[in-house]
């Protein structure tokens, strides 16, 4: 992906029809003021984490070619790999029918991105017991580097 000229604006939002089939790209922001933004491995394509970006992360990212986010818990825009150093490479960005969501594929530079030092945020699949009650089994839950290490702390609640 190359970057983006600094100084583009997004599209005004038209007709559904100019949404779902035109080429401009008008994304949609929640309430908040921010997309989902799902990220994959752009070779293998494992879902690696899920975000959210408000329009100066989504702008950033574009002209950087390095993934931004805004973090809801700390309201502040933040890059990843700002902290661990795992960026995030940006290789292709898709967005949904209605344009309120977009799909990063991304080229990883560093072991991870899950603050807990695993490769992928999902870790885990949600599975019934035998009473039925959902619990959550681990799957592909090796760590792959030592969060404490890598950022100084335990690690919080939210990726860095």
């Amino acid at each position: 992906m190359t970057t983006a000229d600094p100084s583009f604006a997004f599209a005004k939002r038209g007709a559904p029809s100019e949404i779902e089939e035109g080429r401009d790209f008008a994304p949609k922001f929640d309430r908040d003021g921010l997309i989902t933004a799902v990220v994959v491995d752009a070779a293998s394509h494992a879902v690696l984490m899920l975000a959210h970006m408000n329009d100066e992360a989504l702008r950033r990212t574009l002209d950087s070619g390095e993934a931004h986010f805004f973090s809801r818990s700390r309201q502040r825009l933040w890059k990843k790999g700002e902290e661990s150093g795992h960026v995030l490479r940006v290789v292709e960005m898709r967005t949904d029918c209605d344009q309120d969501a977009v799909l990063i594929a991304v080229e990883q530079v560093g072991a991870g991105v899950c603050h807990t030092g695993r490769r992928s945020c999902f870790y885990r699949t949600v599975t019934l017991d035998p009473s039925g009650r959902p619990v959550l089994d681990f799957v592909d839950a090796d760590k792959v580097f030592d969060p404490k290490a890598v950022y100084g702390k335990p690690p919080a609640t939210e990726p860095r």
